[in-house]
């Protein structure tokens, strides 16, 4: 005897719902198996699941897309980043700038590493220290550091900072949409439970074969055990 098992995905919900809309406005209000406010209550749900589930793969979709663009921007922040502390520890070396100096970009006066920027919270963090610590180092007089500047610095970071934010918006819509989404599983599961409990029960005289038919018209899904054959 094959069991039965409710659809776990939201294509399956999908799927179900439609087969049971279908079958119900093929077979009309007088041969309905259930009541007709159950099928039009199926006929709203199903339209509200199908638009739910298209919002969140809009969603999905634009954010998977823009993440190539981001991490462009991000790899391209960081080279910057990364290449003006390097060569601004090389003027430090050379004695072109004063040790003392690196206390405006944060950096330690013992140390000529370049710091660890492989998150987006730590190049965010030290991209803001060069760029304040090179604005007050020049505003005192000293001369700019070139090859890279820190306008150009900046043009690659605020790239990055703006890649970010929308990066930010296009997962929150995503979350949003799949939360609009998930909250429609448990009446989408408890509708379909009920319309197949109807329809079971109507056609349970029928002979195994034909009752399994009917009832897989309504979008019921039967599976067969290990070893167990269809009829």
């Amino acid at each position: 005897m094959p069991y039965r098992r409710l659809p776990n995905t939201d294509q399956a919900r999908i799927q179900s719902l439609t087969k049971a809309v279908e079958q119900g406005e093929m077979l009309g209000y007088l041969d309905l198996p259930y009541a007709y406010a159950v099928h039009t209550q199926a006929v709203n749900l199903l339209s509200r699941m199908e638009r739910a589930s298209a919002e969140y793969q809009i969603a999905y979709d634009r954010q998977v897309s823009f993440g190539k663009e981001y991490q462009k921007h991000m790899r391209m922040a960081k080279l910057y980043v990364s290449h003006f502390i390097q060569v601004f520890q090389l003027s430090v070396i050379r004695g072109e700038i004063k040790p003392e100096m690196k206390a405006l970009y944060h950096l330690p006066e013992d140390s000529t590493a370049v710091p660890e920027i492989g998150t987006e919270t730590a190049l965010i963090e030290w991209g803001e220290y060069i760029i304040n610590g090179e604005k007050e180092r020049t505003a005192k007089g000293s001369s700019p550091i070139y090859n890279p500047s820190i306008a150009k610095v900046r043009v690659f970071y605020d790239n990055f900072v703006q890649a970010r934010n929308s990066k930010n918006v296009l997962q929150a819509n995503t979350k949003r949409a799949m939360l609009n989404l998930d909250a429609l599983h448990a009446e989408v599961d408890a509708l379909i439970l009920e319309i197949w409990n109807a329809v079971e029960n109507h056609y349970k005289d029928l002979p195994m074969d034909e009752r399994i038919a009917s009832c897989k018209k309504f979008g019921i899904n039967y599976y067969y055990r290990k070893g167990e054959k269809a009829e």
